[in-house]
């Protein structure tokens, strides 16, 4: 939401006042100018955005450490001005009180709903969730809470069904058909499964990762089978060491997790079974390309992970991906032609003779090579 000031002309005399030249603008952004309460946040939002830093900085520090009764019964005013409501929704996901009258303003922006969405606690989520009208009429506020880690899983089942229900498609997620898929026909979340979620988001959130996610992804692309397999070793270390139930979780919560969890979380889920599942965790938004490279050369994985990969300009552009997928059997013919014609002669030359690919694929790696070899359009006797 842009904050923009407000229109002087709209404010109390009172406010105009303290919005006035002179000492008084330092006195009001410290808060020393005797103002009705609604005169002070209107004066505090309008002087946060002052020219003078000095100011700006004192109005903001003086908003931020306002009592929390006096703004909660402030900010309930549904007269108040949307932009108000969000400057005060930015300093305020922790107090109880004030993020309530702000979420229950009929006034608040929808973007105000979305950052309190995705800044607030389970119970501030909950809080949110029950305006539906809302909800449908802004998606993104269903895309904030889902990407919440602290929203319940049985509050994110409910909004998903809403927009499903709906015909509303939630933007903003990368792997929203598998969300909207999963939940179809299926079961809400109950305590139990809030329970299991949140301590497998918890273990698989952060932490050091940094075996699966960095690397050199622009190597020559040799399938390196054992590294693999280490990786796979160190992931199940993880999950086994930690406890963590993911067999017992549902499947929309093995998508969600698949998506806000880390590195480990998306090397388990990617091997899932089911589709859905596997799916989401190669679209997750913190998927990087040493995880992408590893993952390209990875002949377990699903074809439609594969296919997936092959398809994502971000990561084919890097040549050991490239690599990876032509070797990989499980890359569809079009994609993988498509990349053939980037490798260097002794790659294609693998490749030519490799009897792990299709024959589609081999064949014409040779008329490439016979190409650069300017042997292609030769006949004999010339």
């Amino acid at each position: 939401m842009d904050l923009t000031p407000l229109d002087p002309g709209l404010l109390s005399t009172a406010a105009q006042r303290a919005l006035g030249p002179g000492p008084g603008r330092m006195m009001a952004s410290r808060g020393m100018m005797p103002l009705p309460p609604a005169d002070q946040v209107a004066v505090l939002y309008q002087l946060s955005l002052d020219a003078d830093p000095m100011i700006a900085g004192a109005a903001r520090a003086t908003a931020s450490g306002l009592p929390d009764k006096l703004l909660a019964g402030t900010l309930a005013d549904p007269s108040l001005d949307p932009r108000i409501l969000h400057f005060f929704g930015e300093r305020s996901v922790e107090k109880v009180a004030v993020f309530d009258a702000i979420a229950l303003n009929p006034s608040v922006a929808d973007d105000t709903l979305a950052l309190l969405a995705g800044r607030g606690d389970a119970r501030a989520v909950d809080l949110i969730a029950t305006n539906e009208q809302r909800l449908l009429r802004h998606p993104e506020i269903i895309a904030a809470m889902y990407m919440n880690r602290r929203a319940r899983m049985s509050t994110i089942d409910r909004v998903v069904e809403l927009a499903v229900r709906n015909h509303v498609r939630v933007p903003g997620l990368a792997c929203w058909d598998e969300v909207a898929r999963a939940l179809t026909g299926g079961a809400v979340a109950t305590a139990k499964d809030d329970a299991i979620f949140e301590y497998a988001a918890d273990s698989l959130s952060g932490g050091d990762d940094s075996a699966l996610t960095t690397g050199d992804v622009d190597a020559e692309g040799e399938a390196d089978e054992s590294v693999d397999e280490q990786r796979l070793q160190t992931v199940k270390k993880v999950v086994e060491e930690k406890q963590i139930p993911i067999s017992e979780m549902s499947v929309p919560a093995k998508i969600r997790l698949a998506t806000l969890g880390n590195a480990f979380a998306r090397a388990t889920l990617i091997r899932d079974p089911i589709r859905l599942v596997s799916m989401a965790a190669i679209k997750s938004p913190g998927v990087t390309d040493m995880e992408a490279a590893a993952y390209a050369r990875n002949q377990s994985l699903a074809e439609d992970v594969i296919r997936y990969i092959a398809t994502r300009r971000e990561w084919t552009k890097m040549y050991g991906v490239k690599v990876s997928l032509c070797r990989n059997p499980k890359t569809p013919i079009a994609e993988a032609t498509k990349l053939l014609p980037f490798l260097r002669e002794k790659d294609l030359v693998f490749l030519s003779k490799s009897k792990g690919v299709p024959s589609a694929l081999v064949a014409q790696c040779r008329k490439l090579l016979m190409q650069r070899r300017g042997t292609g359009d030769k006949k004999p006797g010339r």
